[in-house]
């Protein structure tokens, strides 16, 4: 079970309109939607591992503190949410370091794990590895094996791999159907199915691949009172806003339906 700690105003598919220097134009909603999030995980004694967003974790210390007090894995989600892919390698490392320094002056601990945003890690930037096992990261799950406007490496492998540069990679899920990688990890795609599906693909894939199962959202995807940007693309407020009133009551059947822990205890690297 793995959490984005990030807020509304931060995602890829708002970044035509929203730039960086505008964030403090809006309202944070990141630490009571994370909050509520650790209510659901103590009420279903499971653990998760939460890829903080540096940003985040500057403005809201207290938050990441009791997230790590509560047992759960932290995580660097980067600084300022911007996709790998756009950065140079100088502009990449100084994003992460910002991050992982700060969160593991909060914790008191290593932190071992990193998401890319938008799973931005890819075939043009390979490189991105090189810098995460040189910051000691001892795993990354920044990859999507899908094609997707936003990201993906469809060949690339499905299930967790060593890679070259000494660290391990974990794909977000998907599910071999009809000669098609459908995707299964989470997100968008658990909002838009229904959850009589979303079970029976996770518990296919269990059965089928024989490998562990990885799922990530985000705070802000149980949140239906977030404010509706009437100016996105009309692609981005659908991807964005369908179902996010229903998004906390399918969590919760998710977490009954099947055993969760944090990323480090579940594949080993701990």
């Amino acid at each position: 079970m793995t959490v984005d700690v990030e807020d509304f105003f931060h995602v890829s598919a708002f970044d035509s309109i929203i730039k960086p220097e505008d964030w403090d134009q809006y309202k944070p909603r990141v630490d009571a939607n994370t909050r509520r999030l650790l209510d659901v995980f103590a009420k279903a004694d499971v653990k998760s591992t939460f890829f903080v967003l540096g940003w985040v974790a500057e403005l809201y210390p207290q938050l990441i503190k009791d997230i790590h007090a509560q047992g759960h894995e932290i995580a660097s989600h980067g600084y300022a949410h911007r996709r790998a892919y756009q950065q140079t390698r100088e502009e990449l490392t100084a994003d992460i370091i910002r991050s992982k320094t700060h969160l593991e002056d909060l914790i008191g601990e290593p932190v071992i794990g990193y998401r890319a945003p938008s799973f931005s890690i890819g075939y043009d930037n390979e490189w991105a590895f090189e810098v995460l096992a040189e910051l000691k990261f001892k795993y990354s799950s920044s990859t999507y094996p899908v094609k997707h406007d936003l990201y993906g490496t469809p060949d690339w492998p499905r299930f967790a791999y060593q890679r070259p540069e000494n660290i391990i990679e974990i794909p977000i899920p998907t599910l071999k159907l009809m000669g098609k990688q459908v995707p299964i990890g989470g997100g968008g795609y658990f909002r838009l199915y229904p959850y009589k599906m979303t079970r029976m693909l996770v518990n296919r894939y269990l059965n089928q691949e024989k490998q562990p199962y990885s799922f990530y959202f985000h705070p802000w995807e149980i949140d239906g009172e977030q404010p509706r940007l009437t100016n996105a693309p009309l692609k981005s407020r659908f991807r964005h806003y369908i179902n996010l009133d229903k998004t906390e009551a399918k969590l919760e059947r998710l977490l009954a339906d099947f055993n969760w822990s944090t990323m480090k205890d579940v594949y080993g690297v701990a």
